[in-house]
């Protein structure tokens, strides 16, 4: 696969350097079958550096070098790109738009019928090659085309395939969820200097609790509820903390953020 797939970038941002970062350290592709496009010299050059691959500014050469286009521009970019890449889209191209919020009926709309599109909700863990994604098929986009897809974002983390009716609350979770987890960690951090520890020290304890706490769900498979019953010893600590944070509705309170950002991206999408 290395010797054949030729990815572009339409963009070269932080989530877009990450990305090819993790095709190539998954050995997906190398530096020199990768390109990336933008007009700020800035991006140009992080995406350069951290990569190896070769940058320009011009979207019509990534499409001549590319047969797989990643669409790693700002939602409200992606109209004037699509109008201006349209003409240069041919049948050897699969776009797989990173673009939050933007529709495959609108991605089809703009590059006609039969273009091959792929839309994904990864999330910001891809900057550290932890992603949690998923990612919804257009029309016309192949079986093959759906088992590229799971291969390149499960080289930053883990994807799922799902109807894209379920990308919002994709969004809702694991794409806003990341900023839930950082509150949360800030306040156990807050937590633990009130109660006498250093704040380096009580951040760093923390996250490396929430990150332990993540790594066993997905290594045991076991459901949260056991592993957290595990910690919950009769009649001691984790019991009282538990019981507060239950009766401050932390557990509903997250529920409901989660749908309500579910709504958010529903409405977002819609215009």
């Amino acid at each position: 696969m290395a010797a054949k797939l030729t990815i572009g970038f339409l963009g070269a941002g932080k989530m877009a350097t990450a990305l090819a970062k993790g095709f190539i350290q998954a050995g997906l592709t190398t530096p020199k079958h990768i390109i990336a496009s933008d007009p700020v010299e800035g991006a140009r050059k992080y995406f350069a550096d951290e990569t190896g691959a070769k940058t320009t500014q011009s979207n019509e050469e990534v499409m001549r070098f590319s047969k797989v286009l990643v669409l790693a521009v700002k939602p409200g970019n992606v109209a004037e790109l699509l109008q201006e890449i349209g003409g240069n889209f041919t049948e050897k191209h699969l776009l797989v738009s990173i673009a939050a919020g933007v529709p495959l009926a609108k991605l089809e709309t703009g590059l006609g019928k039969q273009a091959r599109v792929i839309r994904v909700m990864p999330n910001t863990p891809a900057l550290v090659g932890s992603s949690a994604t998923a990612f919804a098929m257009g029309k016309a986009a192949s079986a093959e085309d759906a088992v590229l897809a799971q291969k390149l974002f499960s080289a930053v983390g883990i994807a799922f395939q799902l109807k894209e009716a379920l990308l919002d609350a994709v969004t809702g979770l694991s794409g806003s969820g990341p900023a839930y987890i950082y509150l949360m960690i800030e306040a156990l951090s807050d937590g633990g200097v009130a109660s006498g520890l250093p704040r380096d020290v009580a951040t760093k304890l923390a996250a490396q609790t929430v990150l332990g706490s993540a790594q066993m769900v997905l290594q045991t498979g076991q459901h949260p509820g056991v592993l957290k019953d595990m910690v919950t010893s009769p009649g001691g600590t984790t019991i009282e903390g538990l019981h507060e944070l239950e009766k401050g509705k932390v557990r509903g309170s997250i529920m409901n953020a989660v749908r309500a950002a579910t709504e958010k991206s529903k409405k977002l999408g819609q215009g």
